[in-house]
């Protein structure tokens, strides 16, 4: 029998309902806890970035993500939009309700304004905006800020104390400046694909790295920035640029080293490592995959003697360092391969943690949606959207005392009346800028 707050996984081929599994989370949360001095009204302790205002011209992953980070963090977050159509990635796919998947993970709790930045009234508000914000992030395509007056240089006149962030595909200065770029496309320009997959057979890894941790440096940066403002280190306005290309190649670090110092290009492993060994997949006995590895010598002694019960490997003068154990991959494997096939995957995993050897099971999306470690540390939560509430994990770090806000998600415009009137815009200033197409009409 499962424990509460803790569900078992789903077989393979059966569908996950994560909303019924998480609205039993719901109940729980309510059931244990105890009201505040205020009962449930007791406000929720404020974010570390309470207080601060990013304004976002943004669409598809990097800039979005970079700016629901902040917003994670307890910052007001301003989504900027194209009237026609706003941000691209909503319409990347229907799977959520009518909204795009991609969509629905990176713009949680942001406000929605519509506004035609070529419409000089269009732009005249988005000025407004900025007068009033601490941040500035964009990811438009290559040229298009300084075409619209707004490029960093622009705006540390108009605005002299706003963080001005650049996403882009290059970097300003080289060849490849010119250039749009998207996820795959940095990848594969910095190496990263040549380093996935298997030989002859290159790969692009399943999340989009370059976005994501494109716009989790913009992130940092932006925090550096305003550390520095409060600690009095830095005055005025600050520009930050950063590439999917500079942190791709970033993210190649290891390899490009290992090339630059060696003049071999490393060939890809599939699930595994060219640089360690053993590491990787192998089947077991019940038909399901162990993920198993090693990282230094000791480990590898505990792996052979321990849980594979085979000191002569363990003692074999071939495999007594990485590199040796690198040279002979095939073999190791093999012997690995043999002894899980005769051995259930919770076996593996019971002799593995007895022995102090890392180990993971193999998962799909489907399975790691009812993850029993996910269950059991309370990490999904349910957000509002146009169309109704949906799951959503927790971002990942957990700050003690202070719970995410985990707002909804934007219908395109939802928040352009609203904002306009705390800029002081009246009704009919309002229906004004609609009628020339400086705002999009009122959604619906």
């Amino acid at each position: 029998m499962a424990r509460p707050g803790f569900h078992p996984r789903t077989p393979k081929g059966e569908r996950v309902n994560v909303a019924d599994a998480e609205r039993m989370a719901d109940a729980e949360r309510t059931e244990q806890s105890e009201p505040g001095p205020s009962g449930h009204d007791a406000a929720k302790p404020a974010g570390p970035l309470a207080g601060i205002t990013v304004v976002s011209l943004e669409q598809a992953v990097a800039a979005p993500l970079c700016t629901r980070t902040l917003g994670d963090f307890g910052a007001r977050v301003i989504k900027v939009e194209n009237p026609e159509g706003g941000d691209f990635a909503r319409h990347y796919d229907d799977v959520v309700g009518g909204m795009a998947a991609h969509f629905v993970w990176v713009n949680r709790g942001k406000e929605s304004v519509t506004l035609n930045l070529k419409d000089p009234a269009g732009m005249a508000v988005l000025h407004r905006l900025l007068d009033r914000a601490d941040v500035m992030v964009s990811n438009l395509a290559p040229g298009a800020t300084a075409r619209l007056g707004i490029a960093p240089a622009d705006l540390a006149v108009s605005h002299p104390e706003l963080i001005a962030v650049e996403i882009d595909g290059y970097g300003p200065g080289g060849p490849l400046s010119h250039k749009r770029a998207y996820d795959l496309l940095a990848q594969a320009e910095s190496g990263a694909c040549a380093m996935t997959g298997f030989p002859g057979a290159p790969a692009k890894p399943g999340p989009p790295m370059a976005d994501v941790c494109t716009g989790l440096y913009a992130a940092l940066s932006v925090l550096a920035l305003l550390c520095g403002k409060e600690r009095g280190h830095g005055r005025g306005a600050a520009a930050v640029a950063v590439s999917l290309f500079d942190t791709m190649t970033e993210l190649m670090g290891y390899q490009l080293t290992y090339t630059l110092h060696t003049g071999v290009d490393q060939q890809p492993v599939g699930m595994g490592s060219p640089a360690v060994a053993p590491y990787g997949a192998y089947r077991t006995a019940d038909g399901q995959t162990v993920v198993l590895g090693t990282t230094n010598d000791r480990e590898w002694r505990r792996f052979a003697r321990d849980l594979l019960g085979r000191p002569d490997l363990a003692d074999d003068e071939r495999f007594r360092t990485a590199s040796g154990r690198v040279a002979h991959r095939e073999f190791l494997d093999a012997e690995i391969a043999d002894w899980c096939a005769r051995h259930d995957l919770t076996q593996v995993q019971s002799d593995a943690d007895a022995a102090g050897i890392g180990n993971a099971r193999f998962n799909t999306p489907s399975e790691v949606i009812s993850h029993p470690h996910l269950m059991a540390r309370d990490r999904w939560r349910r957000i509002d959207t146009p169309h109704g509430q949906v799951p959503a994990l927790l971002p990942p770090p957990v700050i003690a005392g202070y719970e995410p806000p985990m707002g909804g998600i934007p219908a395109l415009g939802q928040h352009t009346d609203a904002l306009l009137t705390e800029l002081g815009v009246t009704e009919d200033d309002i229906a004004v800028l609609r009628a020339q197409g400086a705002v999009a009409p009122a959604p619906r």
